[in-house]
C-alpha cells in the first residue's frame, strides 16, 4: 500500500531510539498517522514541527497497519508564531483541535483547505482571530455539530436574532426567549455573517462555539476534555484586548 498527499502537521512523538510517529491531516486521506525513520536527527527534526505543510508519501504491507512516512518540506510556519505568543498559541489550538476531534483516516476537503488558508494568515491579528472563529465553526459542522443559526428554532423568524440554544445549537428570537434567556447563550451577530466584529465580539463569539466544542462535541468523543491549547489561546486573545 502506497500513496503521496500534502498535509498539515499535527503532532509528533518519539518512536523508539531514533524514529518519531507523525499525525498528518492531509488532503485526500484525512487525517493520518505514521512512522518516520530517524525523525529524531538533525536533518528530519527540525521539519517536523507542528503546523508545518509537508509532502509526505506513505507505505505499508497492508492497509490497515500504522506505516511509515516519508516527507519533505514544503513550508514551515514557525517564524511566524515563534517569535509571536499569540500566533503560537493559536497555531497550537488549531493543531490540538484538528488532532482531537477529526476521525483517522477520512478525507475531508473542505475542512483541510479551510485550516490551510487559517495557517497561513498566521501573524496578521488584524483578520486572523475572526478567520479561527469561522474554523471552529467548520469544525464543529465537520464533526456533525454544526450550529443552526439561519432562523429561529420557535418562530421561523431570522429577526432579532440574540441567542442560541445550548441544547439544540439552534438560533433563539428575543421575541421567544421569555424565560428561558438565563439559559440560552449568546449570539453575537459575528456569527451570522454580520460585519467584521470587533475583537470584544470575537471573544464572546469564542465562548458559545466554545461551549459546544466542550460539551457536544467532547463527550461524543468519549468523554474527553478539550484540549488544553484551545483554552489557552482564547485566555490570551481575552487578555491582550482587555489591555487595548
Amino acid at each position: 500500500m502506497e500513496w503521496r498527499d500534502q498535509g498539515i502537521l499535527l503532532s509528533v512523538r518519539r518512536h523508539g531510539e531514533t524514529s518519531a510517529i507523525i499525525d498528518v491531516f492531509t488532503v485526500e486521506h484525512g487525517r493520518h498517522a505514521g512512522i518516520v525513520r530517524g525523525g529524531t536527527s538533525r536533518k528530519i527534526a527540525p521539519i517536523l514541527q507542528p503546523g508545518a505543510q509537508l509532502d509526505v508519501s506513505w507505505r505499508a504491507r497492508l492497509e490497515d497497519h500504522l506505516g511509515t512516512y516519508t516527507v519533505e518540506p514544503l513550508r514551515s510556519r514557525a517564524a511566524a508564531a515563534l517569535g509571536d505568543r499569540l500566533s503560537l498559541a493559536g497555531l497550537n489550538a488549531v493543531t490540538a483541535l484538528l488532532a482531537f476531534a477529526l476521525p483517522e483516516r477520512e478525507a475531508n476537503t473542505r475542512l483541510y483547505k479551510q485550516s490551510e488558508q487559517l495557517l497561513d494568515l498566521l501573524g496578521q491579528h488584524e483578520v486572523w482571530p475572526l478567520a479561527y472563529l469561522r474554523f471552529e465553526m467548520a469544525l464543529l459542522e465537520a464533526c456533525g455539530m454544526g450550529l443552526d443559526l439561519s432562523a429561529c428554532a420557535v418562530t421561523g423568524t431570522n429577526e432579532n436574532l440574540i441567542y442560541i440554544s445550548p441544547r439544540t445549537g439552534r438560533a433563539v428570537s428575543e421575541q421567544v426567549a421569555g424565560p428561558w434567556v438565563n439559559k440560552l447563550l449568546p449570539l453575537p451577530p459575528i456569527l451570522i455573517g454580520q460585519g467584521m466584529g470587533s475583537d470584544a465580539e470575537i471573544e464572546q463569539a469564542l465562548r458559545t462555539t466554545g461551549y459546544f466544542l466542550s460539551q457536544k462535541l467532547a463527550p461524543s468523543l468519549g468523554n474527553r476534555s478539550l484540549p488544553e491549547a484551545r483554552g489557552r489561546y482564547v485566555d490570551l486573545f481575552s487578555r491582550l484586548i482587555t489591555r487595548t
